[in-house]
């Protein structure tokens, strides 16, 4: 039989489905969790095939793969795999580009209004009992402010055809920005400093790439308003976290929602919580990296990693390919060439 190692086995746990879709193109389900790059590179050499969710599948890893075909992405980000050294060695690479739309959107949500009702404060007080706290001067009504989104993709819009409801402005900047989905949802198209400038809430949402990494950084925080919240559901390293931390402490920067960070891993097995000043500062909510998941989204897109992974193994390009111009080291019998790239 196939030989398919599935990472992050333990942090999420293999359902039956992606066992009996892997069965369907008579290959076996290996788990392992791969904390590190030498377990990984042990269990993966002689490997078919590899699933991976969160670990980070480095180019030494990749060129120490003897015979896979295909490396499967449970989920949209690939910035955890190296693309380009599975493009060399003829590897598919997959991944499934609409996973927790409709999460992140809520989460974005959620931590845009639990920091603009300065939620956790307000617990605090009701435990101190405090009760003149809802008399905080930083709570104002959202209807009139703007929310302002970086990039204009999937998730962005969905985060968009929420916010109307709540009578926010809405700014986005992206350069390939869909003006007729702009116009549809009431977004109007500006530029980066402009974006900068007048959001009151400045929402991420755009992949960790070359050009995108410390994008916000010292000098574009600087450009924000005293009183605005940064919200991060993207990737941690778009932001520079030193220059952000530094603008939270001075109170250059009014707060900040977290979902993803650059120096802390969530991702590692539970542990106590280290060190880093993003814990002590009282203007930050934080949450795991868990504004994609639900249920319904974690395990779909385990299922949908493993089909893709079925697919390649029975001679079928995946649903969703990242490297679409890869030359494939095997034969595809009957496969017409890569879809487009998503």
């Amino acid at each position: 039989m196939l030989k398919v190692v599935r990472l992050n086995a333990v942090t999420y746990p293999v359902e039956q489905q992606e066992i009996d879709e892997l069965a369907s193109a008579d290959a076996t389900l290996v788990p392992i969790e791969g904390t590190t790059p030498q377990e990984i590179g042990a269990a993966t050499a002689d490997c078919d095939a590899l699933i991976v969710i969160a670990a980070k599948v480095t180019a030494s890893i990749v060129r120490g793969l003897e015979r896979c075909r295909t490396i499967a992405r449970a989920g949209a980000g690939i910035d955890n795999i190296a693309v380009d050294a599975a493009t060399e060695r003829g590897i598919i690479v997959s991944n499934v580009p609409d996973y927790g739309t409709c999460e992140v959107a809520e989460h974005t949500l959620t931590l845009l209004l639990a920091a603009a009702r300065q939620l956790p404060e307000m617990m605090r007080a009701m435990h101190a009992g405090r009760w003149s706290a809802r008399h905080d001067p930083r709570v104002h009504r959202l209807a009139g402010r703007v929310l302002g989104l970086l990039g204009f993709g999937a998730i962005a819009r969905a985060v968009a055809a929420r916010a109307g409801a709540f009578g926010l402005r809405l700014l986005a900047h992206d350069p390939r920005g869909d003006r007729q989905a702009a116009e549809r949802h009431g977004v109007e198209l500006v530029g980066f400093n402009r974006l900068l400038r007048e959001s009151d809430f400045l929402s991420i949402h755009v992949p960790l790439t070359g050009q995108t990494r410390h994008l916000i950084d010292a000098a574009a925080l600087a450009q924000m308003k005293p009183t605005a919240i940064l919200i991060n559901t993207a990737r941690g390293a778009i932001v520079d976290e030193a220059a952000l931390v530094e603008a939270l402490r001075s109170r250059r920067l009014g707060a900040a929602a977290l979902d993803v960070f650059e120096t802390i891993d969530v991702f590692s097995l539970d542990a106590p919580p280290p060190p880093h000043p993003l814990l002590d500062l009282n203007n930050v909510i934080l949450t795991p990296h868990s504004a994609g998941s639900s249920v319904e989204a974690t395990r779909d897109s385990k299922v949908r990693a493993a089909r893709h992974v079925a697919q390649v193994l029975t001679g079928r390009w995946p649903d969703f390919v990242v490297n679409s111009g890869v030359r494939p080291w095997f034969d595809l019998p009957g496969a017409g060439g890569a879809p487009e790239s998503s």
